[in-house]
């Protein structure tokens, strides 16, 4: 069985070399027109020559979003950038408009086309049509569980893409129009405006108010716990989303999952129990580097409290959404141990490292450390276990801390 490939989201040149250097396969990234996230730097032919020149050099593949729909009057332009890009090197080309990833394939067989998940290719049948129109990899729905693609993988004979960790939407991939109805921004033309990422109240035909809160806004993906089933699948590519972060989250995640799909592969041979010690152990190794676990450094790039196993469990998931904060909620810091208003200062018990530059919430207003003491010294970092008096005015955010 061929190791997985692992594809990671390049926004801009930075992310390119971030992906690159932490161990990514391949990389996705987008030209300066038609591509789902519009919003994100992306590149100009020239700058496009330049990465997959960077890429090519150290054997890592590229592959172009054009993956929004496209317009009548648009179609020559589409088509001739898929080609331009071709040209250029480019490994493959990510296509959602059925009517322009038709075309390519018919008119140039010789560009390899994968068929976004923006498609929204969510059974067998939709597999096997896209396999017969000839493309050569399908990036399949995010909405699939694990057994759906296990089913496909053993019955197609085309190239299986699968998202592993990210950013999920409420909706069907490809087929939300809220940003479009309530803004004029569609997600299908790579504009979407996030609505589901709001505060929303839910309310009662009888106008009782049921509940308050992000509703509509789902963890990210973490798909650790089901890497060895999907490697066994067949899954040929594994998916990171986020072409919209920044360069430190795109290294982050891309070493944390080339770590684990490594491990996997190399013990395919051992019970799902070793080698879920095994993913366990990796987790929580700390990185020498950082004084971190791999899964503590996962969880500071970006978390929306905490992650899910998205749809990939058979068993319906009510951890999917979180309600009380759509960004990113970092990691439990430490409790509260006490207050005195009088001095205008707390006293938190911190069960992670405290440092200088670090941004804390508490009560939810958000702070930055500018200053740090033990005793009548400043110091950099207040190590965990240890109990911090912190004290603040109207620009600054300090902390006297000692040993418990």
């Amino acid at each position: 069985m061929e190791k997985p490939e692992l594809l990671s989201p390049v926004g801009d040149f930075e992310c390119l070399k971030s992906a690159v250097q932490n161990g990514a396969d391949s990389v996705y990234l987008g030209a300066s027109n038609f591509n789902a996230r519009a919003r994100a730097k992306n590149f100009d032919m020239t700058t496009l020559q330049e990465a997959i020149k960077y890429c090519k050099l150290r054997n890592v593949k590229v592959h172009i979003t054009l993956n929004i729909l496209i317009k009548d009057d648009e179609f020559k332009e589409a088509s001739k950038l898929a080609i331009d890009c071709y040209n250029l090197g480019a490994d493959a080309i990510i296509i959602q408009d059925l009517g322009l990833l038709k075309y390519l394939v018919q008119n140039y067989p010789e560009i390899p086309i994968h068929a976004s998940t923006q498609m929204t290719t969510h059974n067998l049948a939709g597999v096997k049509q896209l396999e017969k129109i000839g493309v050569k990899r399908v990036v399949l729905s995010r909405e699939l569980s694990i057994s759906e693609i296990e089913n496909i993988c053993k019955n197609s004979n085309v190239e299986i893409e699968t998202f592993l960790h990210g950013a999920l939407c409420i909706s069907y991939s490809g087929q939300c129009l809220f940003s479009s109805i309530i803004g004029g921004r569609s997600g299908n033309r790579g504009l979407c405006a996030g609505p589901c990422r709001l505060p929303y109240t839910l309310i009662s035909d009888t106008n009782q108010e049921l509940d308050k809160g992000y509703l509509l806004s789902p963890r990210d993906l973490n798909g650790t716990s089901f890497l060895p089933s999907l490697i066994k699948a067949g899954v040929k590519c594994f998916k990171i989303e986020g072409r919209l972060k920044n360069p430190e989250y795109v290294g982050i995640v891309t070493r944390y999952y080339r770590n684990l799909i490594d491990i996997v592969y190399e013990n395919l041979d051992k019970s799902d129990k070793e080698i879920s010690e095994f993913l366990i152990k990796k987790e929580n190794e700390i990185n020498p580097n950082t004084s971190m676990t791999y899964l503590e450094e996962l969880k500071q790039s970006f978390n929306r409290g905490g992650f899910s196993d998205g749809h990939l469990s058979l068993l319906p998931n009510k951890n999917l959404i979180y309600k009380e904060l759509a960004s990113n909620t970092g990691f439990y810091l430490g409790k509260v141990q006490n207050f005195k208003p009088n001095k205008g200062y707390i006293t938190l018990k911190l069960e992670h490292s405290l440092g200088i530059g670090d941004k804390v919430n508490i009560n939810s207003d958000n702070y930055t450390i500018s200053e740090l003491m033990k005793g009548n010294l400043n110091i950099r970092t207040a190590k965990a276990r240890r109990y911090c008096n912190y004290w603040k005015n109207k620009r600054k955010y300090y902390s006297r801390s000692k040993n418990i």
